[in-house]
């Protein structure tokens, strides 16, 4: 929002401090805290201080105050601004306040869905979550990593980088025998249905591991099962493909509904064997120690470190030199790195398995990977059904993902139903589906990652509290207003009245969220957008009831109109980076 002001300031300064014989530094500015007036500031403190560094008999402080009134007192500012202040060593800079927000308004509706982007920083990172197991089911559980990696996708890409979506899923193991076994013995020849494949999959996921469970008999047989698949048996091998891709249809279908997508996608048993050959590399090196066949193959972080219980020790490969997920987490970052020649790789995974990822990076930091201090772990909490009961897949008692969508989109509907009922059943449902995603994805990002979430309906679809309904309703209401004047948008005009204490409000507001943007995409941090969003939709409901629009005369109703489309636009842009859409109607 102030960037180009910046610039032409600094070039100001910059020529001012020349002609005092001053040597200019990078100027950094900060925005005044808004208290009915927007402004910038800069310190002239490091300029002193750079002074002094160079044998100048100079007291900093006082040295700052003068080179600030020295400034103030040169400078030439636009008629965009008010007023230019000295003080105690800062230069303070106010905007007239009608110029301001004429101007954020104007720039909100020049840049509409890019505003509060940023240009290209040419840094391309790679954020990799979701990462099921195939043949299982997705549950509640699992929404919260795929809602969280696709939004934090969505706002770094808004603040310049190059994102590439990728997503790791566990197509071998454990699990994917136990379920191929119990297929061939007990359901040879069936086919998943066509709608909630996944439900169906999981049940018989449960089904397999219960049957494990039940008798030693069984798991020698799956361990015979495991030992054929191992040996590549063709019959296997073939099953395992053709229900694998029962399971990538139906992730694929739950994605579009989700409105998610992927640029990559992974496979455990891509780099399993590559896995195995790392792990040598590490023997070879001196870095693991090879325990095998009494022990596992290891490497013991803290003795190599000089460190005391903070890395530990982690497991390669086990006694019998079956994988484990660092055998196949370790290649699978170089090719990352490798194929996409990325600045940055970010692992949104749950926060049991922080200190996993660390000794991950650490490895390859120690094999002399340069870029493993670029890999970051996204931690994230798990989500309780109410009454605290833990999500699991093992268990038949979980919130399946379609049945929660299901559920959400009933519950949807009640308000749909409520506040349009002369609507027809086609449009109902779709605006239905926005709401009820929009609801399930809010209730998951407005919390902080690193929080445990219980999943609530009340406050999920809570159309008067901080949730997405009342944000998308806000819209809405902004939307009913443009409708009737046929969405034409006035051209804009001098404000030469008051503004109202309501419109200066929702002008600050709209001015912060580019600086919301880039600190949300700083921290890796959603709630950052959810939180503005929510404040942006309050005080346009106060804007609403309290500033009439239509109503108002000639140039403040042609503010008013052009504020509006402005806020619209702004919970539009804001809600997209979470992953949720706006119905033009409720």
């Amino acid at each position: 929002m102030f960037e180009k002001y910046k610039t032409l300031i600094e070039e100001q300064i910059t020529r001012i401090l020349v002609d005092e014989g001053v040597e200019p530094v990078a100027i950094q500015w900060s925005i005044i805290p808004f208290s009915g007036q927007w402004g910038l500031a800069t310190s002239f403190f490091q300029i002193a201080a750079q002074e002094a560094r160079s044998g100048k008999k100079i007291n900093v402080p006082q040295r700052a105050v003068e080179l600030a009134e020295i400034i103030a007192g040169k400078i030439q500012l636009s008629a965009d601004f008010e007023k230019c202040e000295a003080v105690k060593g800062y230069l303070n800079l106010y905007f007239d306040s009608k110029r301001f927000s004429a101007m954020v308004v104007d720039q909100v509706l020049d840049e509409k869905d890019k505003f509060g982007s940023a240009p290209a920083k040419h840094e391309r990172v790679m954020v990799e979550f979701s990462q099921p197991n195939t043949h299982k089911a997705f549950h509640v559980g699992h929404l919260r990593n795929m809602v969280l990696g696709a939004s934090v996708s969505n706002i770094l890409e808004f603040d310049g980088n190059e994102v590439i979506r990728a997503n790791y899923l566990g197509d071998i193991g454990l699990h994917v025998i136990t379920w191929l076994w119990n297929y061939e013995n007990f359901h040879e020849g069936e086919k998943p249905p066509s709608e909630n494949t996944t439900n169906w999959i999981g049940n018989l996921y449960a089904e397999a591991v219960k049957r494990r469970e039940e008798s030693e008999e069984n798991e020698d047989a799956i361990r015979r099962y495991f030992k054929a698949w191992d040996n590549h048996d063709p019959e296997i091998e073939a099953l395992w493909r053709e229900t694998r891709q029962w399971s990538l249809d139906a992730f694929e279908q739950l994605y579009d509904t989700l409105g998610i997508h992927f640029d990559k996608l992974y496979f455990e048993s891509e780099v399993e064997h590559e896995g195995k050959e790392f792990v040598e590399r590490l023997i070879e090196q001196g870095l693991a120690q090879d325990e095998r066949p009494q022990g596992a193959v290891i490497i013991d972080l803290d003795a190599i470190l000089g460190t005391k219980e903070e890395y530990r020790v982690l497991v390669l490969l086990r006694s019998d030199g079956t994988s484990l997920y660092a055998t196949k987490d370790l290649p699978l970052a170089v090719k990352k790195f490798e194929e996409f020649h990325l600045d940055r790789s970010i692992y949104v995974v749950d926060v049991r398995q922080s200190l996993y990822l660390k000794q991950i990076f650490k490895v390859l930091e120690l094999m002399g990977y340069e870029w493993a201090k670029r890999c970051q772990h996204l931690a994230y909490e798990i989500v309780n059904l109410p009454g605290n009961v833990t999500l699991a897949s093992r268990e038949g008692t979980v919130v399946l993902l379609e049945d929660l969508i299901h559920e959400a989109e009933k519950r949807a509907m009640l308000i749909v139903d409520q506040k349009n009922p002369e609507l027809d059943t086609e449009k109902k449902l779709m605006i239905a589906r926005m709401i009820a995603l929009g609801s399930i994805k809010y209730s998951l990002l407005s919390r902080d990652n690193t929080r445990i979430v219980t999943f609530d309906w009340e406050s999920a679809l809570d159309v008067n509290g901080q949730a997405a309904p009342y944000i998308q309703y806000a819209a809405v209401r902004a939307n009913s207003i443009l409708r009737k004047e046929a969405f034409k948008i006035p051209a804009p005009v001098d404000i030469d009245f008051e503004l109202d204490e309501r419109e200066v409000a929702l002008v600050d507001l709209l001015s912060r969220f580019p600086q919301e943007v880039e600190k949300a995409a700083h921290e890796l941090r959603p709630l950052q957008i959810t939180n503005y969003a929510y404040d942006l939709a309050k005080a346009f409901n106060d804007f609403y009831t309290h500033c009439p629009v239509l109503t108002a005369e000639n140039e403040v109703r042609t503010f008013r109109l052009r504020l509006v489309a402005a806020t619209k636009q702004t919970i539009i842009n804001s809600l997209k980076l979470l992953g949720i859409e706006v119905p033009e109607i409720m």
